[in-house]
């Protein structure tokens, strides 16, 4: 019986579930009608592992994919139907896994997900030394592959935070252009998913034009080929009982212009005591914000704790097994079950979006328009096979290794008169090396073997500790210089990528057990702040 109930529910949900689309700056469903995001942030927390004064939110080094959770979304669906919830954020998946029976049961709900494709640890942009490389863009394309046959994405987040604050929107053009080619990819495989971006809610002096940036045109002919479609604000400026005037009115005029549809990705201050009554949705689904605004997601459904409170509406049996709901998942779907936003302005009204110029660099925006090259798996791949010294390591979970030995390597290069120029991406100059594009161990490939063959090719100065090894098959006359312009014949270019052959998989280390860590503007469960 639960067999031929499962097959009934795929075979249903195959048109289950409407369409939505980005029309100038609103969302539509097919009919036409206006779509609002009324969601809640779903994953369990993962292990944190950092809870600094600088980073409050934590730094989780774990994740629990609940979309591959069968019975747990069978256990929770009854409970997200009660919310009224019509879309549910999901901030790290495993692509290797089956998703179809929470995915089909959300779709017969009628709800949406918004999946970030960010995983924690090394799985996402690093603000501290950023990259738009082979393996992130292979494991973004991985997550996209495997759930691509569902009806019911609504967008997938390329980034969580990565900015937080003036002094690191250097990086803003590795997410820039991670949304350029993801939505190559997408337009490839001609699919109307969304691309989206979930911003903290720092100072306007950054905040603003960094939201301008995401959904500018940096070769000013109004083209959209790097823009977001979604730009997401965790917002958490409303706490209990406060007022549109005291609380938003700000926000929505800062962003009265905005040029492609926006949402709050995260919202749900903590109070100093009690519940929280959640009469910001009243605001946030209002006429007051829909000129802007299209929703937002409620932070959070499981329990997270941080610095800035203990959030979450339900609490698990110690088998996992039972929900027990709290005052604030009761007041959520309250607010959420009388919320009656405008079904405006109508969609034959709307002009498409236009994309202007992007912001101006200046002291609290120090972000290129000029943005890395699409990264170039063959190409890449060419330069590893090819290069005199190679990495091997010793270790399983390389990835600690990997970034001392780059270290390690540019330091030796360093005093021998070379430099780590190719590897290195400036996204403030706009200047990228050559290899900038390539994963991390092909980059301590290339430094191991520039060194190698400076101390006249000298075996022990491949060894690293172990774990450099000679390729008895590259020449002996190439330099790694020579090898690296010869495979990357055009370090510059864009274009639509291709899955790799093993994309079934990620190319992500962390361990599945919830988002990414902040630290490497990965989606992290308890963000915003």
């Amino acid at each position: 019986l639960v067999s031929l109930v499962l097959t009934a529910l795929l075979a249903y949900n195959v048109h289950a579930i409407s369409q939505v689309s980005r029309t100038g700056r609103y969302l539509y469903t097919a009919d036409g009608s206006r779509f609002y995001i009324k969601g809640v942030a779903y994953q369990q927390q993962g292990i944190v592992t950092d809870t600094s004064a600088a980073n409050p939110f934590g730094e989780p080094s774990t994740y629990i994919d609940p979309l591959a959770d069968a019975s747990g979304c069978a256990r929770d669906l009854p409970y997200l139907q009660q919310l009224g919830v019509n879309t549910v954020r999901v901030y790290s998946v495993d692509s290797t896994k089956n998703h179809d029976s929470c995915m089909s049961a959300l779709s017969g709900a009628g709800i949406y997900t918004i999946i970030d494709l960010t995983l924690p640890l090394n799985g996402s942009i690093d603000r501290s030394s950023p990259a738009w490389s082979t393996n992130l863009l292979d494991q973004y394309l991985a997550t996209i592959d495997a759930f691509s046959k569902y009806d019911n994405v609504l967008a997938y987040n390329v980034g969580n935070e990565v900015v937080n604050g003036s002094s690191n929107t250097n990086v803003a053009p590795f997410v820039k252009a991670a949304a350029r080619d993801i939505k190559a990819y997408l337009t490839a495989k001609k699919s109307s998913v969304l691309i989206g971006y979930a911003a903290i809610d720092g100072a306007d002096n950054f905040r603003d034009p960094l939201a301008n940036y995401f959904s500018c045109d940096p070769s000013n002919t109004n083209s959209g080929s790097t823009a977001i479609d979604l730009f997401g604000l965790n917002n958490y400026e409303w706490c209990g009982n406060s007022t549109f005037a005291d609380s938003y009115t700000d926000t929505e005029n800062n962003f009265a212009g905005y040029n492609v549809a926006a949402y709050f990705s995260e919202y749900g201050c903590v109070p100093a005591s009690g519940a929280r009554p959640w009469t910001e949705v009243g605001a946030l689904l209002s006429s007051d914000m829909s000129p802007v605004w299209s929703g937002g997601i409620a932070f959070s459904y499981f329990p997270a704790a941080s610095a800035a409170g203990q959030f979450g509406m339900v609490t698990l049996s110690s088998d996992n097994k039972t929900v027990t709901t709290s005052t604030d998942f009761t007041n959520l779907g309250t607010q959420y079950g009388a919320a009656t936003p405008p079904n405006s302005p109508a969609k034959a009204s709307v002009a498409a979006a236009a994309f202007p110029a992007c912001p101006t660099q200046n002291s609290t925006f120090l972000g290129s328009t000029t943005l890395p090259a699409t990264p170039n798996l063959a190409a890449c791949q060419c330069l590893k096979n090819a290069l005199s010294c190679q990495f091997t390591p010793v270790v399983s979970d390389y990835t600690v290794v990997a970034g001392q030995l780059i270290n390690t390597a540019c330091g030796l290069l360093g005093q021998s008169g070379g430099t780590c120029t190719d590897i290195a991406a400036d996204g403030a100059a706009g200047t990228y090396g050559l290899v900038s594009g390539c994963d991390p161990t092909v980059k301590l490939s290339y430094v191991m073997s520039k060194y190698y063959e400076s101390q006249n090719r000298n075996s022990q100065a491949c060894s690293f500790a172990g774990n450099g090894t000679v390729n008895s098959h590259a020449s002996t006359s190439a330099s790694a210089a020579s090898v690296a312009s010869s495979c990357i014949a055009s370090p510059s270019a864009t274009f639509a990528p291709t899955a790799p052959a093993s994309s079934s998989g990620s190319s992500s280390t962390a361990t599945t057990t919830s988002g990414g860590g902040k630290k490497n503007g990965a989606s992290t469960l308890v963000g915003g702040g």
